[in-house]
């Protein structure tokens, strides 16, 4: 008999994958799949992404890099990032990794193991809770209310800490559920984190760019007696539409990079050279792709939330930021789970059980509106017929 390490295997996959997987099985049986699942754009990357990628693959670099990535891209970012918050970092804190999810799990590994506690959004993006088991620490969710628009209370969050806690994640925008945490709270977060020295502090920021009031978005980087604790969570997936690119970064206190840089070396090496070479011509290119990508998705948006508020049972809060809607379905008389299931297999429409991410997601399903205007309103009617009949 084979022996298995119970920590990995109590971990749940991502559903937004397996959902996306049975929906491409019916679709290859020649179902009509709308798939509103999978959290990725319908875009191209930018032309002179694919410019600089093309000639990065024909060019060169074909060896290895640097395990945190070439200097270029990471000063590229440090410019970006400060630029944006007004603010000075060095390129040495900045470190490539091959998708968001590893600044993730890198945190976990440092701030975990045995008598840690890691807090985390609930409902929120499962791979959170699922890198804080695979570090041996113990998950401790906080709440994301619907009445705040998805976003937390600061005096909860605070509330929860303890002696023991070692990291707090945060994600504004989020998902699941598209919220934008008030600058009002985030500062009161903020202010509260002051009286809790030994906790660190992950901002996941992925989808920064994609609000649709700017005014109401605050970096936890913006507040300046936190600095030495947060790592801010990054990348060019969502930004750009180069979600298999699989391009992230993590801006890291300067004292936490050598252990990162040791994680990278047993883990992924270094990040392939032509991802890193797109990734710079894509932040230091122009931007207006990117002025486009959110006007489209604010028009979907609007699309997709008016429709749901029309549908029998169903009540959906217009989201803040990133590029998904989080609907409340109690009113259908049905589980979250079997609503999704019902569907994907009677309607062919894949969306996420919103309980998939977290018990607080219990009562709600989700919906990626990173699909075209025609997609999202066959999807609509659709599910008009569909609730209208059970």
């Amino acid at each position: 008999m084979l022996k298995l390490n119970q920590i990995v295997t109590q971990i749940e996959e991502e559903g937004a994958f397996a959902v996306s997987d049975r929906a491409m099985a019916l679709k290859a049986k020649g179902h009509p799949i709308i798939n509103l699942g999978i959290g990725q754009p319908d875009f191209l990357p930018p032309p002179h992404v694919l410019e600089a990628a093309e000639k990065a693959a024909r060019d060169g670099p074909h060896g290895y890099t640097s395990p945190v990535g070439i200097l270029p891209l990471r000063q590229a970012v440090a410019d970006n990032v400060g630029s944006r918050y007004n603010l000075q970092i060095n390129p040495d804190q900045v470190v490539i990794v091959p998708g968001g999810k590893v600044t993730i799990f890198f945190a976990a590994m440092l701030f975990g193991g045995p008598n840690s506690e890691i807090l985390y959004p609930d409902p929120g993006f499962p791979p959170y809770r699922e890198a804080i088991l695979s570090a041996g620490a113990k998950p401790v969710p906080y709440g994301i209310h619907e009445a705040a628009d998805f976003g937390f209370d600061a005096d909860e969050v605070l509330s929860l800490i303890t002696p023991a806690t070692s990291l707090i994640i945060l994600n504004s925008p989020a998902n699941p559920t598209g919220g934008v945490v008030s600058p009002n709270e985030m500062k009161k977060l903020a202010d509260g984190l002051a009286e809790h020295p030994h906790v660190a502090i992950l901002s996941d920021e992925i989808y920064g760019h994609l609000v649709y009031d700017q005014s109401q978005f605050v970096s936890l980087l913006q507040f300046e007696h936190l600095r030495d604790r947060v790592i801010l969570l990054d990348g060019w997936s969502k930004t750009f539409a180069m979600t298999g690119w699989r391009l992230g970064y993590g801006i890291w206190p300067l004292d936490l990079v050598e252990h990162v840089r040791k994680l990278i070396t047993v883990d992924h090496s270094c990040v392939n050279g032509v991802a890193q070479m797109a990734g710079l011509a894509a932040i230091t290119g122009p931007m207006d792709c990117v002025d486009e990508f959110l006007k489209s998705f604010r028009q979907r948006r609007d699309l997709l939330v008016a429709g749901l508020n029309n549908l029998p049972g169903i009540t959906c809060r217009t989201p803040g930021g990133a590029f998904y809607a989080f609907p409340n379905i109690t009113g259908t008389g049905l589980q979250s789970r079997e609503l999704a299931r019902r569907l994907l297999e009677e309607v062919y429409i894949a969306t996420i059980a919103g309980d998939a991410f977290g018990e607080n997601g219990k009562g709600y399903i989700r919906f990626s509106y990173a699909a075209s205007r025609d997609e999202l309103q066959q999807a609509l009617t659709r599910m008009a017929d569909f609730l209208h009949r059970i």
